[in-house]
């Protein structure tokens, strides 16, 4: 290899081992991860090791890649119990939500900074996107009510295809078709955008199912493709690819695949690394000596966002939903903004709008700001305002592997501290026929289970079921996770709250 390849490779591998030593630090400080990430781009850059680059397509081409795979796993991690109920609220909060805060952003500044109009929604428009990596990486280490971090991921996965289609809108140097036919253009792109997500996650689990890949290992690949394949297909036929990605998401995530924890895991491994690539690019992208000119117009415009704009639009969008004053009062302070702000200021970059390299500084102290401010009083504010969750039981996690040729499955589990399991016998699961716990692993050793065996926190289990009864043993399975060997007499199924 050359030395410059050599050079970059070091580079490289250090700033990723770095980043991924990071995500430790932040956790024990209390600071975001991503803030230091994005402290680690502007370190290497020409302000630090010297590094240049202010390539805004590349920028903004990686950015919309990084996006496509965090949204993805945004969606391959949702719960569809949990997502059905708010989903009215959350597509509310992703359209009516966005235009209010456009023009609420857009009204303030131009009359607090003199911005004229165009401008001025430009700002409103970039900032309208809650940050998908930012909520899901905040929100799953708070002990919070199911629906309010159900409404959040959900709005964070699903307002970016309007806030894109919007940014770029307001990007063009003039309205080229009446008004009319430019919100009938977003209504297209949004509809069929979840047609196409729809169509390749129901196409994409049918193919999954049947499939008898030769290797564990293609499945996680293959399920992330096919989120790819949805922004791609989108993206062809003229409509919204970020909004294909998060369907087919979630309609993959929510069925019963084969090596299903696998591929979570891949997806969850593939965001970091998306995270990662996306925050440090946006760091060597900023120049740090414009950032101190940007501090008041970046305070005003958050102040402006935080107190005004985002309340106005949680109210406008929850008033037809079932949200108390405390719930709607938390998700406006929960709308965290992140790098999909970033990367939707290098669309007018890109496009040379007058007033860009501005709004670009602007936008980048306010992440950093806010993020600090918001993130840090999140679990406080959740106290303050009492809508914390009580503790529940542990849920399971089930891993499926497909055995073909005998037309069955092998479920792998363990019982984690919290779960029911702990306690109950072997013959107490009641599992129905076609089915047998084979073998337990306690402690590392291996033992063939009878019917009084009884299982404790940290056992590892492998059952064999027939295909037809395999769903079956899994909401058994999970239903005596939640309640323990009497869940039928507490009406527990283990429907509909996990797959």
């Amino acid at each position: 290899m050359t030395p410059g390849l050599d050079i970059a490779l070091l580079l490289g591998s250090a700033v990723l081992l770095v980043a991924v030593g990071a995500v430790r630090l932040s956790t024990r400080v209390g600071v975001p991860s991503l803030l230091v990430y994005l402290a680690l781009g502007v370190a290497i850059g020409g302000s630090g090791l010297g590094i240049r680059f202010d390539d805004v397509e590349l920028t903004r081409t990686l950015g919309f890649c990084a996006l496509v795979v965090i949204i993805a796993e945004g969606g391959l991690t949702a719960r569809w119990s949990t997502l059905r109920p708010v989903l009215g609220l959350a597509a509310a909060l992703s359209t009516v939500g966005v235009l209010v805060s456009i023009v609420v952003v857009g009204l303030a500044l131009h009359l607090l900074l003199g911005l004229d109009w165009r401008l001025a929604l430009l700002y409103g428009a970039v900032l309208s996107s809650t940050d998908a990596a930012a909520v899901f990486a905040t929100l799953r280490r708070l002990r919070l009510p199911p629906r309010l971090v159900a409404t959040l991921e959900a709005e964070s996965g699903m307002n970016d295809a309007p806030a894109v289609l919007l940014v770029v809108l307001l990007s063009r140097p003039e309205m080229t078709h009446p008004w009319w036919y430019e919100v009938g253009l977003v209504a297209y792109e949004l509809g069929v955008g979840a047609l196409v997500g729809l169509a390749a996650g129901v196409g994409g689990r049918w193919a999954l199912r049947r499939a008898a890949l030769p290797s564990a290992g293609l499945y996680p690949i293959a399920a992330v493709g096919l989120t790819v394949l949805a922004y791609a297909a989108g993206s062809v036929l003229h409509a919204s690819g970020f909004l294909a990605v998060y369907v087919a998401g979630v309609v993959l995530g929510n069925a019963r695949l084969p090596h299903r924890q696998a591929i979570l895991g891949f997806a969850d491994g593939l965001a970091w690394l998306a995270q990662i690539g996306l925050f440090v690019l946006l760091g060597l992208l900023v120049s740090p000596g414009r950032l101190g000119s940007a501090v008041l117009p970046a305070v005003v415009t958050g102040l402006a966002l935080l107190l005004v704009a985002r309340p106005l639009s949680v109210a406008a969008s929850a008033w037809a939903f079932r949200f108390g004053l405390r719930e709607q009062a938390f998700l406006s302070w929960a709308g965290l903004r992140g790098a999909v702000p970033i990367v939707l200021a290098t669309i007018p970059l890109s496009e040379r709008v007058p007033g860009a390299d501005r709004l670009f500084d602007v936008v980048f102290v306010l992440v950093v700001i806010f993020t600090l401010l918001q993130a840090g009083t999140l679990a406080p504010a959740a106290r303050r305002l009492r809508v914390t969750a009580p503790a529940e039981a542990a849920e399971i996690l089930v891993e499926t592997a497909p055995l073909e040729r005998m037309r069955a499955g092998l479920l792998q589990l363990e019982v984690p501290p919290g779960s029911r399991l702990a306690g109950v016998h072997v013959d107490e699961l009641r599992l129905p026929l076609g089915a047998s716990v084979t073998l337990v692993l306690r402690d590392g050793v291996g033992v063939v289970p009878g019917p009084d065996f009884r299982f404790k926190t940290g056992d590892s289990m492998l059952i064999v079921a027939t295909d037809g009864v395999r769903d079956q043993v899994e909401r058994r399975l999970r239903a005596v996770s939640r309640r323990g060997r009497l869940a039928r007499w507490f009406g527990e199924y283990g429907e509909d709250r996990d797959v």
